[in-house]
């Protein structure tokens, strides 16, 4: 613990900083101004998509936020799929390839991705992502699904080759299953096992006890995926390339241990299904269910009060029709939000702050509480819908940081007020003694 907490730290005349993934914003901003890794305007842009010149845009993000909002005609490879996919999109060496993200931190490090890789394209970033191009007035899409699904093997075994040059220039190491064995049962390190693959993969098939961590996304806030520093960090892909790409990355973020697993999906048995939290103490924690089927029904012929404490983010995407949202920490004031109720049912994305909850809202009720078993998950997998929108919220909800394309007013001046301030973190670089970026 630091004494006298932040503020003496500050009077030190130690930074600090606001924001969030802050370790991999502030890298971003770094690799751009130590590569001068090349970019485009969205005004340059527009014009060169207007005379038809030979280009094609890729959008380094995840899937879901490249379906809330894309640039016209652009595909989406997230970050370390980019120099693993690309050739399915981009025969042509000629061809000018642009990578956007949201904002800028993806955009400047998908697109330095390719320009390390030597793919042999011109590769430029486009300056503040969707976020610049909207600002710029230009118009934006909305439930896109351009993404490539498969690598032929010609593409595959040129991407392992890029891939590989990569590794070597940034020194990725690579270790064993028998060492990971050893590494996973000392008490000296703090082992972390990322599957490194995009979310579908990982459903299909993973490494047990691995953490869906996809490599674009890993780099770009890598606080959300690791919570110990120096940690070591194991990567798990099938081919190698993703795996060494994002490892470059995190070797030189400087912030952790990082290897790649040698024929990780091959040396293993592999687990099917979603990645399934680890929760802390949950098999003391007692708690009455109720099955989707059976709350259909009693929901059909008795009044019936649904709390829903997933994030408020999740809520607006998805609920049961008619449930009232509250975080766990705010339940006993959610209570007079309820409709007359007979019953109290409690849920989330699946079933786990439901069965948390349960005791205390249980002591809050003076009717019989009983927690969704499964969530929404089975809810919805019961072939019951679920609906979208604010009816439910509160108005102003605390749980969540709202990016700017979550919120439904002054838009434009929150995506100014991020672009401004991750563009200001290169300032705070020098004043920080903490950081210990590494290049090569």
């Amino acid at each position: 613990m630091i004494e006298g907490g932040t503020d003496a730290w500050e009077q030190a005349g130690f930074e600090t900083f606001s924001g969030m993934n802050v370790p991999s914003k502030l890298f971003g901003e770094f690799i751009e101004h130590h590569y001068n890794t090349p970019s485009i305007s969205a005004e340059e842009l527009k014009r060169k998509i207007d005379a038809g010149e030979d280009l094609v845009i890729l959008d380094s993000r995840p899937r879901d936020e490249y379906n809330t909002m894309s640039i016209p005609g652009s595909t989406c490879i997230p970050g370390a799929e980019l120099v693993f996919r690309i050739r399915e999109v981009v025969a042509n060496t000629n061809t000018l390839v642009v990578v956007n993200c949201a904002g800028r931190t993806r955009s400047i490090i998908g697109a330095q991705s390719l320009i390390n890789a030597d793919i042999g394209n011109q590769v430029v970033a486009l300056r503040n992502g969707t976020m610049g191009w909207h600002l710029a007035g230009f118009e934006l899409e909305h439930g896109q699904q351009r993404y490539v699904d498969k690598v032929g093997p010609l593409n595959g075994e040129e991407a392992q080759r890029h891939a590989a040059t990569v590794a070597k220039r940034f020194g990725v190491r690579t270790i064993d299953q028998q060492t990971l064995n050893l590494w996973q049962q000392s008490e000296q390190r703090s082992v972390f096992l990322l599957d490194v693959r995009s979310p579908e993969e990982y459903i299909c098939g993973h490494v047990p006890a691995s953490i869906c961590a996809p490599g674009g996304q890993l780099v770009q806030a890598t606080d959300r995926y690791v919570g110990t520093l120096r940690a070591t960090l194991v990567l798990v892909d099938d081919n190698g390339v993703r795996a060494a790409m994002t490892a470059s990355w995190l070797n030189q973020l400087g912030l952790h241990e990082v290897v790649v697993l040698e024929r990780a999906l091959f040396d293993s048995t592999l687990l099917r299904g979603r990645q399934r939290l680890n929760a802390l103490g949950i098999e003391n924690v007692v708690s009455a269910h109720i099955d989707a089927l059976e709350l259909s029904q009693r929901m059909a012929n008795s009044a019936v009060a649904i709390v829903d404490l997933q994030r408020s983010l999740g809520f607006r995407k998805a609920h049961i029709n008619g449930a009232i949202h509250a975080t766990r920490g705010r339940v006993a004031q959610r209570m007079s939000a309820l409709p007359e109720h007979e019953l109290l049912v409690l849920t989330a994305s699946d079933d786990l702050l439901a069965r948390y909850a349960f005791d205390e809202t249980s002591q809050l009720s003076d009717v019989p509480v009983l927690v969704l078993r499964g969530g929404n998950e089975a809810w919805q997998a019961q072939g019951f819908a679920l609906v979208c929108g604010n009816d439910g919220l509160e108005e102003n909800p605390t749980d969540a940081f709202l990016r700017p394309y979550d919120r439904d007013k002054s838009i434009e001046d929150a995506m100014q007020s991020y672009l401004d301030w991750e563009i200001a973190l290169m300032d705070k670089l020098d004043k920080d003694g903490t950081v210990a970026f590494k290049t090569a």
